[in-house]
């Protein structure tokens, strides 16, 4: 069975005037999840736990961490990989400065024109995370990111992640704009939105992302969902549940059942390769409402 590669995504949230989050669709030849639309994020490198990153991080440290995910220890990475990708993938740093303690502040041309460069030789390997920075002198913001979910992608899929989801207040003045190699298009979006064009055909999401929308989309402020999300971070592993879904296939089709649904611990793992991400979208579209809510 395929191992899950540890990962995190990030949800940025702001209010225009009401609740919207920053979406990115992924490049059509993508090896996961191709011409979909998903948050910021991507598996957990051996960078974001290399010492000297770990070093770079204010608010929490690597025990901390671990003690909040439930790990024995390498938890920070999560937190190191969510900001990373968000930089790679949405040119948004959520860091501060070493010096003075404040957020980055894009608006200074000469930071905001060195932070494209560094972006750009990223994308390129011709720079690490850790060497942008050590060139600006800045420190990860952990304390930015508030834990909101933890999906397990399904068995039976060819790749597999084991994903903590964050929710942040997106920071102003940032790039948000999408890196045109990994993904080719990005906006902001109301939660139910994107869920009606996603019913429509118009956008594909996948599962965990849908199901994510939804909750969300129940707050119609950024601020009450941030406050919410404080208090479930704070909980930790113990506050915030796993969720790990399962395909039951039967004459009807395929439909996703969700821990606590009716046959959930009766349906067995589908073997490696049994489906794609997308597939277990559409069965999710078939799923009945109120199956496997969130």
């Amino acid at each position: 069975m395929v191992t899950p590669r540890d990962a995190s995504t990030v949800m940025l949230v702001r209010d225009e005037p009401d609740l919207h989050v920053f979406m990115l669709r992924r490049h059509l030849n993508a090896d996961f999840v191709g011409g979909a639309y998903v948050f910021p994020g991507g598996g957990v490198d051996a960078q974001d736990r290399d010492p000297e990153v770990l070093a770079r991080c204010v608010g929490l440290d690597d025990v901390t961490a671990s003690r909040t995910v439930g790990v024995a220890s390498g938890g920070l990475g999560f937190w190191v990989a969510a900001v990373r990708e968000t930089f790679e993938e949405a040119g948004v740093l959520l860091a501060r400065d070493a010096l003075t303690g404040r957020p980055v502040d894009p608006s200074d041309p000469g930071r905001a024109a060195r932070l494209g460069y560094h972006r750009a030789a990223m994308a390129r390997r011709e720079r690490s995370f850790v060497d942008v920075l050590g060139a600006e002198d800045l420190l990860i913001d952990t304390g930015a990111l508030h834990l909101f979910a933890h999906w397990i992608t399904p068995a039976g899929a060819p790749r597999r992640y084991d994903t903590w989801f964050f929710v942040t207040e997106a920071p102003p003045g940032h790039t948000y704009l999408h890196d045109d190699a990994e993904t080719v298009a990005s906006e902001w979006v109301r939660p139910a939105d994107a869920l009606a064009r996603a019913e429509r055909g118009e956008l594909e999401i996948i599962f965990p992302t849908m199901r994510n929308l939804q909750a969300i989309g129940r707050f119609e402020r950024s601020s009450y969902l941030l406050d919410a999300a404080r208090v479930a971070s704070g909980s930790g592993a113990d506050g915030i549940p796993t969720v790990l879904p399962r395909i039951v296939r039967d004459a009807s089709g395929a439909r996703i059942v969700l821990p606590g649904d009716p046959g959930y611990d009766e349906t067995p793992d589908l073997p490696d390769g049994a489906f794609d991400p997308i597939a277990v979208a559409d069965a999710a579209r078939a799923t009945t409402p109120g199956e496997g809510a969130a």
